[in-house]
This record gives C-alpha cells, sequence and structure tokens, in this order.
C-alpha cells in the first residue's frame, strides 16, 4: 500500500508531462496542412518558398546557408525555442517586423503545440 501513492503520482506527471509535450501525429498534419506548401523537413529537406526547418529549435533565425532571408530576419537576435516558435507562429511580424513569411498566424494553443512537438522530432 505504501507504494501506491508513489506509484499513481508517477503515472500523473508521465500523464501531464506527456501531454504538454504535443501529439505529433496531430502536429504532422497541421505541418502538412498548414506549412509544407512553402518548408521542408526531414531527410531530405531542402529550402523551398521557405527555409526546411530541419534542427529548428535553438538555432539562430536567418541562419541556414540554403536559404534567402529577408534583412530582418538575418538582423533579428532570435534563437528558435518553444517560446520563440509559439510567438511566431502565432504572428510572425509582430515577432520579425519585415519578415518575408506570409502567414496570418494560428490562434490554437493547442494545434500550435502539436506542430511544436512535431518539429522537435527533425532535430
Amino acid at each position: 500500500m505504501k507504494y501506491v501513492l508513489p506509484i499513481a503520482l508517477a503515472m500523473c506527471f508521465h500523464a501531464t508531462a506527456s501531454a504538454a509535450a504535443g501529439n505529433i501525429e496531430a502536429g504532422r498534419e497541421a505541418f502538412t496542412r498548414l506549412c509544407a506548401s512553402c518548408h521542408h523537413v526531414g531527410p531530405s529537406a531542402r529550402a523551398a518558398f521557405g527555409p526546411q526547418l530541419n534542427g529548428l529549435f535553438g538555432r539562430k533565425a536567418g541562419s541556414t546557408a540554403d536559404f534567402r532571408y529577408s534583412d530582418a530576419m538575418k538582423a533579428s537576435k532570435v534563437v528558435w525555442s518553444d517560446a520563440t516558435l509559439t510567438a511566431f507562429v502565432q504572428s510572425p511580424g509582430k515577432v520579425v517586423p519585415g519578415t518575408k513569411m506570409r502567414f496570418w498566424g494560428m490562434s490554437n494553443p493547442t494545434q500550435i503545440e502539436d506542430l511544436l512537438a512535431y518539429l522537435r522530432t527533425y532535430r
């Protein structure tokens, strides 16, 4: 009986951590629907209408060699993290005024977290 509470707490923590991490499959669907026309991910990813998004987390904005970024993106001090990507996906022009990215933004926090979970799989 003395082991039941710690096990139950551990299970709750794991479930909460998993939920906070986002749904990778839902993120893949969101990426396919909203991002894939401009961006690529995966082993054969390359710049297209937008930069490829492999290894995005921790990368300085405007830093891949195979894409021609706006001066605003290159000059920004943004380093991509959960916080900066969430803000950028919500409103690209507010995070980097003058960006070439033409996207109205996403407002659903669950959909954003799912998208970020999917992008994390391409480190």
